[in-house]
């Protein structure tokens, strides 16, 4: 059984014990002096509708459009960008709670996750409790577990001979990412006794929901278009493989860009089982935002790129980190805690790069 990990600040840190606490006052005061919503707002209603219904339009433009077979391949990669791009943007939010106060409405909102291939409650459990908990500590946080044996992400994972090309073939491995999601990850999750420190113990509806959603799936994405269109099985093939490696490529690259780059730590419990930091500090040192100014991303990735933002305030949607992301940058800096950010999408991409080629060598990471 995995030992659950405590954060416990040393006395030398004991000022910021108190980082956190004034932070969150002073994102508090900056809704209450604008007197908005933390939750959604026109922006995100009006997102929601952009890439569903553009995942609806590409679907069917693929079922009765009658295009040719290199308009079906480009609608088949559009239709796997703006799946990813659901995910980002409404169900990353809705899981969170962030998109509305509503708990009814984040919860339907949410299933359209199981819809396009995913399952809520695995997510819940892998990204929300783990994940934003246990953010970079090695057996714990299972998202740095992207590829075992072949991707090494962090200095405690075991090194092999093949790592030391990882820099050269990581990116490829992550168009794989939601192929193996739709197909493998959330069975190995669901059945794993552990995911973390946490024991896997699920209800009868939680097994329902897994089977049924991704046979939903199965058939809209697999069933539906093998009877409809008139292609062999290997033109099939071509199309839904495309379709995932852009989906895959969109999701693996965004989320590695905010904890696997050079600013970021990967701190390894004492013999304990401690983290001798503060839960917000830890999540300082091991998250980093990236292309902040960029408005065509901040569009895009849900407020990825705002990580730093996201893990201290995941119940705050997306569309207003772009505002509070000046507040917590200065408090950051009036208690000297880190602010971790690449100016660019690729700087950011260039420090990844960097960081596969690092841990690809055993004596260097």
């Amino acid at each position: 059984m995995p030992e659950t990990v405590r954060f416990v600040a040393p006395d030398r840190n004991a000022i910021q014990t108190k980082f956190f606490p004034t932070l969150k006052s002073r994102v508090d005061a900056y809704f209450a002096e604008k007197k908005i919503s933390s939750h959604a707002n026109a922006e995100m209603v009006f997102k929601t509708f952009l890439f569903t219904g553009g995942m609806v339009l590409f679907y069917c433009l693929i079922l009765f459009g009658g295009f040719g077979p290199w308009a079906m391949l480009g609608f088949s990669m559009l239709l796997g960008a703006c799946i990813a791009f659901i995910g980002f943007n409404v169900c990353h939010d809705a899981i969170h709670g962030g998109y509305s106060a509503n708990g009814k409405v984040n919860h339907i909102l949410g299933l359209l996750f199981n819809v396009v291939g995913a399952n809520a409650y695995v997510w819940s459990i892998t990204h929300n409790v783990i994940h934003h908990t246990y953010t970079n500590i090695p057996g714990h946080d299972e998202d740095i577990d992207v590829a075992p044996g072949m991707i090494r992400l962090s200095p405690e994972e075991e090194w092999k001979p093949v790592m030391r090309y990882q820099h050269l073939y990581a990116f490829l491995l992550y168009g794989l990412a939601s192929l193996s999601w739709v197909l493998r990850k959330d069975y190995k999750k669901f059945f794993q006794e552990y995911i973390g420190p946490r024991k896997n113990e699920h209800k009868p509806t939680d097994y329902f929901t897994l089977f049924f959603f991704k046979a939903v799936y199965y058939t809209i994405f697999i069933v539906i278009p093998l009877v409809v269109l008139p292609i062999t099985w290997w033109q099939f093939i071509i199309g839904f493989v495309a379709m995932h490696l852009v989906e895959g490529m969109i999701l693996g690259v965004i989320f590695q860009l905010a904890h696997v780059v050079e600013s970021t730590e990967f701190p390894y419990p004492n013999t304990e089982n401690k983290i001798e930091e503060n839960w917000a500090v830890h999540e300082m040192r091991t998250t980093a935002n990236f292309a902040r100014k960029n408005r065509v991303i901040n569009f895009l990735v849900g407020g990825l790129n705002f990580q730093v933002e996201h893990h201290l305030f995941p119940q705050v949607c997306h569309v207003h980190y772009p505002k509070i992301a000046p507040i917590v940058e200065a408090t950051a800096r009036e208690f000297n805690v880190p602010y971790n950010d690449n100016p660019t999408f690729l700087g950011a991409i260039q420090s990844h790069y960097r960081m596969l080629k690092q841990f690809g060598n055993p004596g260097k990471a």
